[in-house]
C-alpha cells in the first residue's frame, strides 16, 4: 500500500477551510473536470467525476463536521486514474491563531505506473484543491 500526503497551513480559520473542503457534494466542472453528478446524500453518497480518461466514482465513507473530517474511497474499477483500492481522508484543524492545516492523506495500490509517479499524481491533486480553497477565501 502507498500512501500520498499534503499537508498546508492556510492563513483563514478552520470553520472557513471546512466550509471549502467540507462538502463532498461541492465539486463543481472546470479545468480537467468534464462533469460531476451526484447519487444520495451523506455518508454513503456517490459522486461521479467524468474527465478525458473517463469516469471517477467516488464514495463518502465517513463525515464529521464537528471534527472536519471525511474519508472517501474511489469505487469503480475501470477508474482511470493509477490507482486501486484507493481511500482519502481530509482533516481541517484549527491552529488557536486564526490559521487551520488541512491533512489530506491518501492510500492506493499504484496501478499501471510506477509508485511515485501515483502518489506525484494524488498529492498533485489533493494539493490542487487546497490551492481552490485558498483561492476561494481569498488568502496566500
Amino acid at each position: 500500500m502507498s500512501e500520498a500526503k499534503v499537508v498546508k497551513t492556510i492563513k483563514a480559520s478552520a470553520d472557513a477551510v471546512w466550509e471549502q473542503l467540507g462538502d463532498f457534494a461541492s465539486i463543481k466542472a472546470g479545468g480537467a473536470i468534464e462533469s460531476v453528478s451526484y447519487d444520495g446524500a451523506g455518508v454513503g453518497m456517490t459522486r461521479t467525476i467524468v474527465m478525458g480518461g473517463g469516469p471517477v466514482v467516488e464514495r463518502l465513507q465517513a463525515h464529521d463536521d464537528g471534527a472536519r473530517t471525511f474519508t472517501y474511497a474511489i469505487i469503480n474499477e475501470d477508474c482511470p486514474l493509477p490507482f486501486s483500492d484507493y481511500s482519502a481522508t481530509v482533516i481541517v484543524s484549527d491552529n488557536g491563531d486564526g490559521t487551520s492545516t488541512v491533512d489530506w492523506t491518501g492510500t492506493f495500490v499504484p496501478r499501471g505506473v510506477a509508485e511515485e509517479k501515483a502518489i506525484d499524481m494524488a498529492t498533485g491533486i489533493y494539493a490542487g484543491a487546497i490551492k481552490g480553497a485558498r483561492i476561494a477565501l481569498g488568502v496566500d
